[in-house]
């Protein structure tokens, strides 16, 4: 099946009923796509850095769970961050400070930067602004069996 789209002309200033109309097949989606190019795997890489250091965010936080992220971190990153967030939740049960209370409340990713070091393996950095400060994160991703896993990840 074709599926055909009008072009009109764009210097057609008050086109009638009888202008000229091209109609342009569209490319067929049946087959895979090309492997991804340099630009396509960077946006791809920019997207997965933010998502997972949002979500990361609002695990510190408390209000994501941990095991959310264990698809895309690595195990030891994953005991990292679970540990952070206990300590967090410890401290703050200990403590009544109001700066403590805010910790890592309504995160932010402000931006992402990322570059690549290897075939396979990028290096991105984000900054991520909440309640109390900005603070930056840093990130190793490597492909896996044609998934990308975050190998690295520190929280400043």
């Amino acid at each position: 099946m074709n599926a055909v789209t009008p072009i009109r002309s764009a210097t057609m200033a008050n086109p009638g009923p009888a202008a000229a109309v091209r109609c342009v097949p569209l490319p067929a989606t049946t087959a895979p796509g090309p492997p991804l190019r340099a630009a396509d795997e960077n946006s791809e890489i920019l997207a997965i850095t933010r998502s997972t250091v949002q979500a990361a965010m609002e695990v510190l936080a408390g209000i994501r769970p941990v095991h959310q992220l264990a698809r895309r971190l690595d195990p030891r990153c994953l005991a990292a961050l679970q540990h952070r967030a206990a300590l967090i939740r410890r401290e703050q049960s200990r403590t009544a400070s109001p700066l403590l209370a805010r910790l890592h409340k309504n995160s932010t990713v402000r931006s992402v930067r990322a570059c690549e070091v290897a075939p396979g393996i990028y290096e991105a950095s984000a900054v991520v602004v909440d309640d109390v400060r900005a603070r930056a994160v840093a990130v190793r991703l490597e492909r896996s069996k044609q998934v990308w896993r975050v190998t690295e990840f520190m929280i400043g």
